[in-house]
């Protein structure tokens, strides 16, 4: 089902459609909220009428008072709406579909019901229906990354307004260590802005192909290879020709620069990445710290990659192996510390820090930068994960069991971060010997995901002793 235009729908339902605007222009958003619906109920392809449904519900909602009730309702998603819609999700996603706007209408940032338009909206090829919920799904978990990659990947797949898509990526890039998928994401959206900025979606309408505007069609090749989630040797080997070519004639291009370091890494030529990015630094002096961050992870890489080349028949393999890791980790805290001295307000450093205080057993450093690093909004709840994995290991669990339940108060959705919170919760409970708090919070995510880890193993144990 192909996503419509007004000019795509009847008559009477463009009628409507105008009239639900006009009482929308009123502020009288009760009425245009029953209105859009209407449009909808009948034409639910019809994107321009979902767009503007979704600004009254959050209009409306913005002069309704939210309950404590209603609150904790809607985070648990133990609304009979939503249990309705997601069974009716995999027969008949329009269906659910409309059942989740119901629950919108009076509770417009209702994460489960967002969730449930984002995967029919997919299933009924709805893409740009799908980024709106993304959107508000993405603006409630920033830190989510599946979420963030999945937002940016259909605003790539819809030649979208890349803007917003690019700042949540941007913002998760620089607060986190070097991830390929981040990497890939941003590259994705690079491309999808290259088109829109240079008016090459203003040809969707039929009248022509962008292929007819680039400069020429190597041009167009090229931008499509580096669409491509998945890149083939054989193109990855011919982009660095490529730039490595343009290179000559445009010395002072530094976005080329660093994807052509990021392209060297991804071929393991380390030592050519690091040219690449020295280069950046040596003309840009003021350049942001996240270039010495990619230096230093592209370093690290390299550490990987001689570990990995190792002959692991050897009898002093162990001894090689060893050498190596204690090399990467002593690179690694010298050169993180040179950044925090460089960059001392920087919690995001100060978080990378810890993190490898605590590789490194050196527990009261750790506490010290985590503790720092939790003023950082972006790394707050991370940084509360590690510090009460740091007091359960000084034995200090009251303090790690307080930390947890803080941190697990700030997370509204039930993703991976606080997936792993209750699992550590359960941990600490369970070195307590309080068996029956640590089975409640195993629990919590046994009914989710039975695979987590070794949680089924646990939950399935306690029954059995039962």
């Amino acid at each position: 089902m192909a996503e419509k235009s007004i000019n795509e729908i009847s008559p009477d339902l463009r009628r409507l459609h105008t009239k639900a605007s006009e009482a929308a222009q009123r502020d009288n958003w009760d009425y245009a909220v029953a209105l859009y619906c209407q449009v909808l109920e009948k034409e639910p392809a019809f994107y321009e009428c979902r767009k503007s449904l979704r600004i009254a519900q959050a209009k409306k909602g913005a002069g309704t008072s939210t309950g404590f009730f209603k609150k904790m309702m809607s985070s648990a998603g133990s609304s009979p709406q939503i249990a309705k819609a997601k069974m009716a999700l995999n027969k008949n996603p329009t269906e659910a579909m409309a059942i989740a706007e119901s629950v919108l209408n009076s509770d417009s940032n209702n994460t489960f019901a967002h969730r449930i338009i984002v995967d029919a909206a997919e299933a009924m090829a709805m893409p740009k229906t799908a980024v709106l919920s993304l959107e508000v799904l993405v603006h409630a978990s920033p830190k989510d990354k599946a979420l963030v990659i999945e937002f940016a990947n259909m605003v790539a797949a819809t030649n979208g307004k890349a803007e917003t898509a690019e700042h949540y990526l941007d913002e998760l890039i620089r607060t986190s260590a070097f991830d390929p998928d981040l990497a890939q994401a941003q590259k994705n959206l690079s491309a999808c802005k290259i088109l829109d900025e240079g008016g090459y979606n203003a040809l969707a309408d039929g009248s022509g192909s962008y292929r007819d505007i680039l400069k020429d069609k190597a041009e167009a090749v090229s931008l499509e290879q580096e669409k491509k989630v998945q890149k083939t040797e054989d193109v990855t080997e011919r982009l660095i020709g490529e730039y490595e070519t343009r290179l000559e004639t445009e010395p002072d291009n530094l976005k080329m620069i660093r994807s052509l370091a990021e392209l060297y890494t991804q071929k393991n030529k380390f030592d050519q990445a690091l040219a690449m990015y020295q280069r950046i630094l040596d003309s840009n002096p003021g350049s942001d710290a996240t270039i010495e961050r990619a230096m230093m992870e592209t370093t690290v890489r390299k550490f990987d990659f001689e570990q990995a080349q190792l002959d692991a028949t050897a009898p002093d393999f162990a001894e090689q192996s060893a050498a190596i890791v204690a090399q990467k980790l002593a690179y690694a805290t010298a050169e993180c510390q040179r950044r925090v001295e460089k960059y001392p307000t920087d919690l995001a450093i100060r978080y990378e820090m810890g993190v490898l205080h605590f590789q490194a057993g050196k527990i009261g450093e750790a506490i010290s930068e985590f503790q720092k690093a939790q003023q950082n909004p972006h790394k707050r709840v991370a940084a509360m994960n590690y510090l009460a994995q740091c007091f359960a290991l000084r034995g200090m669990n009251d303090s790690a069991v307080r930390t947890l339940q803080n941190a697990i108060k700030e997370k509204p959705v039930f993703d991976e971060e606080k997936k792993d919170l209750t699992y550590q919760l359960g941990c600490v409970f369970e070195k307590m010997g309080k068996k029956a708090e640590a089975i409640e919070q195993f629990l919590i995510i046994y009914e989710t995901d039975i695979n987590y880890r070794d949680v089924g193993a646990k939950v399935d144990a306690h029954y059995a002793g039962q």
